[in-house]
């Protein structure tokens, strides 16, 4: 279970939707995909008992923490070995990942063939747009988990098994808290916002705004309707983070998309 927000990961599934000409043999996924099983219910404690130590719940979340971190680490030499840049990319719900990742994919301007591991709670939605989009994806499905960690990803990247050169995005599931905390061994990280969401998210979520290496405006379209102010958004996200890169964009329009796939070729 996550301590910092109390969730549970005891039911995560991992789904491969390879597209069908990509259906070559992959190497073999020892991974198995076996429900933690539930823990035993506790009894209340007597009414006279004291609360549990909050230190207690601190020694176990940095414990999660650096085991995750650990297992991170070797994520990200395995892709190092292999030439593969991971993206990290993390937004709330209906901000735009998936559709940016389908023109992204459908333009072919990224500089390396792309495959994506796709973070939900539930459906294989995303991967299947993913796959119809012309590129390999793999569901990963959190249950009650509201965020992907290191583990999952391992397990992602035994059964995508990406190629030689790749760039791999992992989209995560959509959430602006927790998604920050869990390295996941990637490159990159990429926040996604959208100007439907108002212009103070960063000041209101501002862990996940410290570590963002770029921060992707997008639904520019309709900023002559909604009631969001670019330049102030961005001093917000500075002011969390000074070296934090910016970039305004339209995926429905194709305004500014030049900028961003010259920013995945730098990678």
């Amino acid at each position: 279970m996550c301590t910092t927000c109390g969730c549970g990961s005891d039911e995560v599934t991992v789904t491969s939707m390879t597209r069908p000409e990509h259906s070559h043999d992959r190497p073999a996924d020892h991974s198995q995909d076996h429900p933690h099983p539930h823990p035993h219910p506790h009894p209340h404690p007597h009414p006279h008992e004291h609360a549990p130590d909050r230190t207690h719940t601190l020694d176990i979340e940095q414990a999660i923490l650096a085991k995750n971190d650990h297992l991170a680490d070797h994520n990200r030499v395995w892709l190092a070995e292999r030439d593969i840049v991971a993206v990290n990319l993390m937004s709330s719900p209906g901000a735009g990942k998936t559709t940016l990742l389908e023109r992204t994919i459908r333009d072919g301007r990224a500089g390396r063939r792309v495959a994506v591991i796709e973070g939900d709670q539930e459906t294989v939605f995303d991967a299947e747009r993913i796959r119809d989009a012309g590129a390999d994806a793999v569901q990963i499905n959190t249950g009650a988990g509201c965020h992907l960690d290191a583990t999952m990803v391992r397990r992602g990247l035994e059964k995508l098994a990406p190629d030689h050169g790749d760039l791999v995005f992992l989209e995560n599931v959509g959430n602006l808290v927790c998604p920050a905390m869990f390295d996941l061994g990637e490159r990159r990280k990429v926040v996604v916002i959208s100007v439907t969401e108002g212009d103070d998210k960063p000041l209101k979520y501002p862990h996940m705004f410290a570590a963002a290496d770029l921060v992707v405006v997008n639904k520019t379209d309709l900023l002559p309707y909604v009631d969001f102010d670019v330049d102030r958004c961005e001093r917000d996200a500075r002011s969390v983070n000074p070296d934090v890169e910016w970039l305004p964009l339209s995926v429905r329009d194709g305004d500014n998309l030049d900028a961003w796939y010259a920013w995945l070729r730098e990678l």
